[in-house]
């Protein structure tokens, strides 16, 4: 029998349409675990320049909301007097695309130090907005707390500009700078930057990241061995989702 055009499509929507419907969904659970050379964040060493352990749990649900949480080892409040060993990361928030091309990622970040002993606590509670176009993401986080154990420090503000640009064959080049202000101690502000390269083989991604600062060396050197915590290192990692 010679099927007519409008046939033929029903004909083949009958098979096509079920095979695409058992595609399974993506998997909103994931993992993550790594090590690095050393711990930086916003440009400073949180390890005295010394390797750290990493891992973290998210989900994000298909509506856009998201949950997660993210640890690393630490050594900068037990360098401080404090006695906290990890740093322990809890966040959630909305993630959606407001027009074309453009994401809007809203939340909450609270930076947790166990036991850490320090006054004012190194315990920050953080609200972000960011901006995704094409490969460049802008964000500006505001602590609502007193900032990483500075005193009187509320109210303090980091602004970033990040682009993440595929090179193909699963590697990325992400540029990025920032600069944090911190709160009544304009000592205590910089400017961060950072340059990674990135290959992804499979799950398991090998970085290498110049990351350096303008920091005062002052303000951020070690109290154990008054090394400065924001020079300019190559920082490696390897990295494994699933």
């Amino acid at each position: 029998m010679k099927l007519s055009p409008s046939l033929l499509v029903l004909a083949m929507a009958a098979v096509v349409l079920p095979a695409a419907a058992d595609e399974p969904a993506p998997d909103p659970l994931s993992f993550n675990i790594g090590a690095v050379s050393e711990y930086r964040y916003r440009g400073i060493s949180q390890t005295r320049l010394k390797p750290a352990l990493q891992g973290g749990i998210d989900y994000a649900d298909p509506s856009g909301f998201y949950v997660g949480t993210w640890a690393s080892t630490i050594k900068w409040i037990k360098d401080a007097g404090g006695d906290a060993q990890v740093e322990i990361d809890l966040y959630g928030g909305y993630k959606t695309e407001i027009s074309k091309g453009l994401t809007l990622d809203v939340g909450l970040l609270q930076y947790y130090y166990p036991s850490n002993k320090l006054n004012p606590s190194a315990n920050t509670l953080e609200v972000y907005g960011a901006l995704s176009f094409g490969p460049v993401t802008a964000k500006y986080s505001q602590s609502t707390t007193n900032l990483f154990g500075f005193a009187d420090s509320k109210n303090s503000g980091y602004f970033d500009v990040t682009a993440n640009f595929d090179l193909g064959d699963g590697m990325t080049l992400t540029p990025h700078v920032g600069h944090q202000t911190v709160k009544r101690n304009s000592a205590a502000s910089y400017t961060d930057y950072s340059l990674t390269l990135a290959k992804d083989f499979s799950g398991l991604v090998v970085s290498g990241a110049v990351i350096g600062t303008d920091a005062s060396k002052t303000a951020y050197a070690s109290p154990v061995n008054g090394k400065f915590m924001g020079k300019t290192m190559l920082v490696v990692g390897l990295k494994k989702t699933f």
